[in-house]
């Protein structure tokens, strides 16, 4: 577990990666939990909030629609389950295929109404709750459209797991959840997932990104919607991002640190001969969980 003088110490790195009112541009990202190239957006959207995070907010816009559940139902098994196994292989972000084979994950409608109702203890609670929610579908093929399931991630990342039952089920989520899907409607989004930049400058257009795309087209369109060339913030050393994510892919810090997969795997392997990190395999990849060890 992570201590109080980590927690502090990490904060001091990654104060400049939250939400603030006055900076001057707000990201909407359109995601779905069942989507498995917003979980391959993962990296990026880290390596984005670390390095330009001083200059945007973001804003997580969960989008999973009854035309998107209505298409997902028409498609077989065997190509949804081919299509998980190619985001994987493509992007090193493992997410296991069978999953569709093994599972009826009949309501992605209940997944989505949890992230609203973790979100509801604090918008970080909804986003330690998205990211747990994903490992769980992703590397551990758990049904997430059972509410068994939802409940016992709760436990897992330390809501409250009474008012989590109840929200679930409540009034209040339930309209989160609808404001997402206007908000969906009225920016014209139809597939995830989509990155939609806004300038606080209501007389600016917006840019809208659908898809996957390299780290490199985000910074393009920062530097487009800031209207001036701006520097990268210095990246925490490899020990305090690890502290800070608790969980993440050899995908994710080859990503931020601009290493190859082998490299990220040497650097690490140090790591755990110190009793830093341990090592947990997924079908595709690998994924680090941090558990403290020496200071030296």
């Amino acid at each position: 577990m992570i201590n109080n003088r980590e927690k502090k110490d990490t904060s001091l790195f990654f104060s400049h990666c939250s939400g603030h009112p006055k900076k001057p541009l707000e990201i909407y990202m359109f995601i779905d939990p069942l989507c498995p190239e917003c979980w391959a957006l993962e990296p990026i959207i880290k390596k984005l909030q670390i390095e330009y995070g001083r200059l945007f907010t973001l804003k997580h816009v969960i989008s999973g629609r009854l035309a998107t559940l209505n298409i997902t139902k028409r498609k077989r098994p065997e190509k949804l389950a081919q299509a998980w196994e190619k985001t994987a292989s493509r992007t090193g972000m493992s997410c296991d295929g069978n999953v569709w084979m093994e599972l009826s994950l009949s309501s992605p409608y209940i997944a989505s109404l949890a992230i609203k109702s973790a979100e509801l203890q604090g918008r970080k609670a909804g986003l330690r709750y998205l990211r747990k929610l994903q490992e769980m579908l992703f590397i551990e093929s758990q049904n997430i459209s059972d509410e068994e399931m939802l409940i016992s991630i709760a436990e897992i990342i330390g809501l409250d797991v009474l008012e989590f039952k109840v929200d679930l089920h409540s009034q209040s989520a339930s309209n989160a959840l609808q404001c997402d899907l206007k908000i969906t409607s009225e920016m014209d989004v139809h597939e995830i997932p989509t990155l939609a930049f806004f300038s606080h400058d209501v007389d600016e257009e917006g840019i809208k990104i659908t898809g996957y795309y390299s780290y490199d087209m985000y910074v393009h369109v920062l530097k487009e919607m800031i209207g001036e060339d701006i520097k990268p913030s210095h990246t925490p050393p490899l020990k305090i991002f690890l502290q800070h994510f608790q969980f993440v892919a050899s995908a994710e810090i080859a990503t931020v640190y601009n290493m190859t997969i082998s490299e990220v795997e040497k650097e690490l392997k140090k790591l755990v001969l110190s009793q830093t990190v341990e090592r947990v395999q997924a079908k595709h990849g690998t994924f680090w969980r941090y558990i403290g060890g020496s200071n030296c």
